[in-house]
């Protein structure tokens, strides 16, 4: 009898390592913290299975010893120095500060086109020939780019009127010409519109309101 209380006496610290143990990791686990055990030479701690143990403020993953997904990037090199890695990387060879898009491929890089060398009509939203030109000239550059450009027009008006209705008037512009670049196979195109709000030509003059009527065109 004195025996087996001795075994069960040096049993139940075991016991209670065991649990405590368990415990951590069930704490770990619920609050979704992928740290892990490590020993003294900074080596992940398994259990017999193999399992990495994961603990409240233990070395952060991911591991790769743990079987933890490794990103992309961490085990990629970057060839072109783009910020891509080179496992999606579909433009290797970027030229050296090239802005890229999320598949490493050059764009347009803040490009500026202001339609503004035919003017739209007062309260029009009807695209001229000069404005189609300069239409078609962006259309083909990026046509010709390996990236994907995103472009965001803006159309603007003269202060002639009430706010609320240049605003609509400045948004039907802007989605005039995102129709003709959509019409040229262009995509990735965002519009709003400004209104009165950004001149830039002088509103008291007929040739200063001709200016303002106009639409901006921003690439990136």
């Amino acid at each position: 009898m004195f025996k087996q209380k001795k075994i069960i006496a040096m049993l139940a610290p075991v016991g209670l390592l065991i649990g405590m143990t368990m415990a951590t990791q069930a704490i770990a686990m619920s609050h979704g913290v992928n740290k892990y055990a490590t020993d003294g030479s900074k080596d992940m701690v398994t259990n017999s299975a193999g399992e990495c143990w994961r603990t409240v403020g233990g070395t952060p993953g991911p591991q790769a010893k743990c079987g933890d997904e490794m990103a992309k990037e961490m085990v990629d090199g970057d060839s072109d120095g783009d910020g891509v890695p080179d496992s999606i990387d579909r433009c290797p060879g970027t030229r050296a500060g090239a802005k890229v898009d999320q598949w490493g491929c050059e764009v347009i890089e803040n490009l500026t086109i202001d339609l503004v060398n035919d003017e739209f009509d007062f309260d029009k939203a009807v695209l001229k020939p000069d404005m189609k030109a300069a239409l078609d000239d962006l259309a083909n550059r990026i046509k010709a780019s390996e990236g994907q450009e995103q472009l965001t027009i803006t159309g603007h008006t003269d202060s002639i009127g009430s706010e609320s209705y240049n605003m609509g008037l400045s948004e039907r512009r802007a989605k005039a010409a995102a129709t003709y670049l959509e019409g040229q196979g262009i995509t990735g195109i965002t519009t709003n519109g400004m209104g009165e709000s950004s001149p830039v030509a002088d509103n008291g003059t007929k040739a200063g309101r001709a200016k303002n009527r106009r639409v901006e065109i921003k690439t990136y």
